[in-house]
């Protein structure tokens, strides 16, 4: 496992469990805990984080239901990455200007109505499902996110339908995995609706990344627009 750094202070909003469950999904998303990979024993994982073994264990637990842990009784604890990075995580490409980052999202408006006007053609529709939202890494304000689902393919869609990983929802909801994804990078500007605790003004010059998703069948189905927070993420590929 790699080294972990110094646990970070515990707040009301990242406790210490989580702070270690943070760094345990970083150093899977990034590969360095492999599928099927075994971790040390407890102890010593807890007295490398400089934590309680209960600490640990929340932490642990954690990772256990988001699927990505294994605990089995009398061996050890497994990590189960297969699935859940190289599926759910596969088309995530944000990262904290120094690497890594846990994401998670706020939904800020949620709704059906007409396709943007010079949107690139995704799906035969004239409707789609608009999500806006604020992607945080490590519950810090990272970027926004505007993004149109073709309704034909989802003609309906609730806040708790999105509790999960969006590409995840949309699988478990009606079937549809976006198996493929274009990014166009490019300098744009913050909308007008962002919300106050995003780091950059409505108007201000960011990066921007433009996304045609498609699905299963080939058919483009996602159209959506990222707007970075230069100080907080960048947009990394990686390239094996």
């Amino acid at each position: 496992m790699h080294p972990p750094p110094p646990p970070e202070p515990a707040s009301a909003a990242a406790p210490l469990y989580a702070v270690v469950e943070r760094h345990l999904m970083r150093e899977i998303m990034a590969g360095r805990l492999a599928d099927g990979a075994r971790l040390p024993p407890e102890r010593d994982m807890a007295a490398s984080f400089g934590v309680a073994v209960g600490t640990l264990r929340k932490a642990l637990a954690a990772l256990e239901e988001r699927g990505l842990l294994e605990r089995r009784h009398g061996s050890g604890n497994y990590i189960r990455a297969g699935q859940d990075v190289a599926g759910i995580y596969a088309f995530f490409r944000l990262e904290k200007p120094g690497g890594g980052g846990v994401p998670s999202a706020r939904i800020l408006d949620l709704r059906r109505t007409a396709k943007p006007a010079g949107a690139p053609e995704f799906g035969p529709g004239d409707e789609a499902q608009r999500i806006r939202r604020l992607r945080l890494l490590d519950d810090a304000p990272a970027a926004l996110e505007e993004i149109w689902i073709d309704a034909s393919r989802l003609p309906d869609l609730t806040p708790a339908m999105l509790e999960a990983p969006l590409y995840h929802a949309l699988r478990r909801a009606v079937g549809l995995w976006i198996a493929a994804a274009e990014d166009r990078v490019g300098l744009g500007r913050v909308p007008e609706w962002a919300p106050a605790d995003f780091g950059q003004g409505a108007g201000a010059p960011c990066p921007c990344v433009q996304r045609i998703g498609r699905a299963q069948d080939g058919a483009a189905v996602e159209y959506s627009l990222t707007w970075i927070d230069p100080e907080q993420a960048v947009y990394v590929q990686r390239i094996t």
